[in-house]
């Protein structure tokens, strides 16, 4: 089943979901309310919706992780079930294409998902090879690794980290 076909959550349900999960997982962030709030569950639901018009992958047959580094950091996206074939080809796909256009500073994608304003996100597409970007394809996803030496671009990474694991709730971890 191709994107198009995949049918679309109600959005009530969606919401539902999202602060059903958040309420029974807790945060991701210690310092974070115990409790989402309808902003945030709100904000997922939309970047659930906005990554469905540009990843080609099942969110929830997936996972992000986001796993900061003293030189940047490691985005891996895996199947849950690494027997599911169809997944682990769509984000190797994906994120090796991803990867190309990342190390052009096309960060486009991501803006489209998370907003223009996304923290991170101008310092990165201003790095004009000042990252290192590397693609790995995994068993059951795909890694990308960022490094650099520009101490302001590692911060960037992980701005721009901390903003995905936020707004991808559930979908995403450290």
């Amino acid at each position: 089943m191709n994107r198009s076909d995949r049918p679309r959550p109600h959005r009530a349900l969606l919401l539902a979901a999202i602060a059903a999960a958040a309420l029974i997982g807790g945060c991701a962030d210690d310092s974070a309310p115990s409790t989402p709030t309808t902003t945030t569950s709100e904000r997922q639901a939309d970047v659930a919706e906005r990554g469905a018009s540009v990843m080609p992958f099942d969110l929830e047959r997936t996972t992000h992780r986001f796993t900061t580094t003293d030189t940047g950091g490691v985005q891996t996206v895996v199947a849950d079930d690494p027997q599911d074939t169809t997944q682990v080809t769509l984000v190797q796909q994906h994120l090796s294409a991803e990867v190309e256009r990342f190390r052009r500073g096309d960060f486009s994608d991501p803006a489209r998902i998370h907003g223009t304003d996304m923290p991170g996100l101008a310092a990165l597409r201003a790095h004009d090879g000042r990252i290192t970007i590397t693609y790995e394809a995994v068993p059951d996803g795909a890694r990308a690794t960022y490094a650099t030496d520009d101490a302001a671009l590692r911060d960037a990474l992980h701005h721009w980290f901390d903003a995905q694991v936020s707004d991808h709730g559930s979908h995403a971890t450290r």
